[in-house]
């Protein structure tokens, strides 16, 4: 259906949010790059437009009438329609410009995606990567918000509000300082031991939590959160200094094994196993580009697991 007239301009009425934001016309105009003059016409041809009076002006600065907070409330979900049709439509750009917006959890960002990266480049030198990162529920919100054309969690359910293509999988190792008393125990830990100890957790929405969450969860346990911080780096320090143990990715947590620093303590009836997952909007189909990306990445984790398994044997 057309649009009634006049329609507001989307540029002025981003320029009163800032204004609401920003407590003045004069700051706005320079969050906006443009002169005070320049944006006090905008804002009166808005309420022009509007046939309203938004502003209350005065020599300390300007202040939203009742008619300008709702024109503020109601322009919100315009302007993020708008922001998201802009991301949209640059990521269907990069089809043709060979760029590649990916967003990964917290794991697979920093223990994966740079070889993946560097890989891949030499093989497709024209292909450029950008990198967002967040927990995988951050992730799966960038997808769906368009701000990442493919995704990469990890847990141990699939998403149902997107397409999905196992990519890897990973497991949880429960670590301590040497100085901790599991850290000498020969029994394997029960589920009830770790759900009667408060653990070093991330934060809600990250997929490592999920899993301990949910191991517990099936066993009709809750997990003990004793502190939550907001990086697995973060947390190997945590442990490190004794403050309690953690669940963590063996990806992760394989030098401070190695170098002593963090010891592995074995687990006796919990699945901690996760699987990574590449993932990407049901909205629409693959680009060519991250096709052929996720289909290089599966062909490098398939290799790895099968060195692995040589090696192990």
């Amino acid at each position: 259906m057309p649009l009634p007239h006049p329609v507001p301009d989307l540029s002025s009425l981003d320029l009163l949010q800032s204004v609401a934001v920003l407590g003045s016309i004069r700051r706005a105009a320079q969050a906006h790059h443009i002169s005070q003059p320049a944006a006090s016409m905008k804002l009166r041809s808005l309420e022009s437009c509007l046939g309203l009076r938004l502003l209350e002006r005065s020599s300390t600065g300007a202040r939203l009438t009742t008619a300008g907070d709702a024109v503020v409330e109601w322009s919100e979900p315009v302007l993020e329609g708008m922001k998201a049709l802009h991301i949209g439509t640059s990521a269907l750009r990069s089809k043709d410009e060979g760029h590649l917006a990916v967003a990964a959890s917290m794991t697979v960002a920093e223990y994966l995606i740079p070889g993946w990266i560097a890989r891949i480049a030499e093989m497709r030198p024209g292909l450029s990567i950008s990198l967002k990162m967040g927990n995988s529920l951050q992730v799966a919100e960038m997808v769906e918000g368009n701000d990442a054309v493919v995704g990469f969690v990890e847990g141990k359910r699939e998403p149902s509000s997107l397409h999905y293509r196992k990519i890897s999988t990973d497991s949880l190792v429960v670590v301590v300082a040497p100085s901790h008393s599991w850290a000498h125990r020969r029994a394997p830990l029960s589920a009830a031991e770790i759900s009667h100890t408060a653990f070093v957790l991330r934060e809600p929405g990250s997929g490592t939590r999920e899993v301990l969450e949910s191991a517990l969860e099936e066993r009709g346990l809750q997990l003990l959160v004793g502190m939550e911080l907001g990086s697995t780096t973060a947390i190997k320090a945590a442990v490190v200094e004794g403050v309690g143990p953690a669940a963590l990715s063996h990806l992760a947590v394989r030098s401070e094994m190695n170098d002593g620093r963090l010891v592995a303590v074995p687990v006796a009836d919990l699945d901690l196993g996760r699987t990574i997952l590449a993932v990407w909007s049901r909205s629409r189909s693959l680009s060519h580009d991250a096709d052929d990306f996720l289909s290089r990445v599966k062909a490098m984790t398939a290799n790895s697991t099968r060195r692995r398994s040589e090696v192990e044997e």
